[in-house]
């Protein structure tokens, strides 16, 4: 839920490195702390938790300590990616760790958020490739088949300087301030309202939708919207009135307790390729109090052809 910013991905040099060894870009993350015994979701708690611990294992193993034998046992060969700048299969994925690992030692992947729902796990993250350097806000989707990992979407932005909320991208202001998901039994529930509020909001640019979806609280992670409805309402309706032909087309909605990610492809007029977005919605009493986004263009030209939707 965003106006558009042109937003670039990060470790360009460590890219052309890894095209050289048959490898592109696929993100890392490092370990999250234990997961709630509360989930939610299609499947049981036992099966979604195990898919948050390989996804976090794998990404971990991979970029940060250069371990290919993590893929082998948790990846399948006919890994499909929908990363850009990546070619499919699980060889891409092990050859791009190799050359991140040696150039970059100290690359981190600092977990915000993970969010599993049936076959599929959220993964929101600040990747920061040398210390100090402020990084990129990344969502990771993965898709599980068979207990291993089959398919990867993902967005990434470069983290700015500065915010026009005073909230970073990646913290938790709304109570309780946890990065975890909430109750499970209020998944269905959270997922169908955020999935209508979206739908009048975003996709119909019915600014109504704030007074009865948002709650009187309600906390801005987007760098370039305000923060509260009243922020949500001038920002937005300034990105609908300068892109009346603005169409946003949700892709896959993943929820979990009181969060509820939408990933979506806007697209600010027509004939443009438009931008890859993830909005995630923070949900209490029935009200979307919080939101963080992360937003993508869409390039001309890619590394595999499945496009990143």
């Amino acid at each position: 839920m965003t106006p558009t910013t042109p937003a670039r991905r990060a470790l360009v040099a460590v890219l052309a490195s890894a095209t050289l060894l048959g490898a592109a870009a696929v993100p890392a993350v490092a370990a999250p702390p234990a997961a709630s015994a509360t989930h939610a979701g299609h499947g049981s708690a036992a099966r979604l938790d195990h898919q948050k611990a390989v996804a976090v294992r794998v990404l971990k193993g991979v970029f940060e300590q250069g371990d290919t034998e993590v893929v082998d046992r948790h990846v399948r060969p006919d890994y499909i990616q929908h990363n850009p700048l990546a070619p499919d299969g699980a060889e891409t994925l092990k050859n791009l760790g190799v050359s991140i690992h040696q150039q970059f030692p100290d690359f981190r992947y600092d977990i915000k958020r993970v969010v599993s729902e049936g076959d599929l796990v959220l993964v929101h993250s600040n990747v920061v490739a040398t210390p100090g350097a402020r990084g990129q806000a990344v969502f990771d989707i993965f898709r599980f088949q068979g207990g291993k990992i089959a398919e990867h979407w993902d967005v990434g932005q470069d983290v700015p300087e500065s915010s026009a909320n005073g909230n970073d991208m990646f913290s938790t202001e709304s109570w309780p301030r946890t990065q975890w998901p909430g109750r499970g039994w209020l998944t269905a529930y959270n997922k169908k309202l955020v999935t209508k509020a979206f739908e009048q909001l975003i996709v119909r640019k019915d600014l109504s939708a704030l007074d009865r979806y948002w709650g009187a609280e309600y906390h801005q992670h987007n760098p370039n919207i305000a923060d509260g409805v009243a922020g949500a309402r001038a920002g937005l309706g300034g990105y609908f009135e300068a892109f009346p032909q603005l169409k946003v087309t949700p892709k896959r909605v993943i929820a979990e307790g009181d969060l509820v990610a939408v990933h979506s492809h806007y697209v600010n007029a027509p004939g443009e390729r438009g931008q890859a977005v993830v909005d995630l919605f923070r949900v209490r009493g029935g009200k979307i109090v919080e939101h963080w986004d992360v937003l993508q263009d869409v390039p001309a030209t890619a590394a595999n052809d499945n496009g990143m939707f």
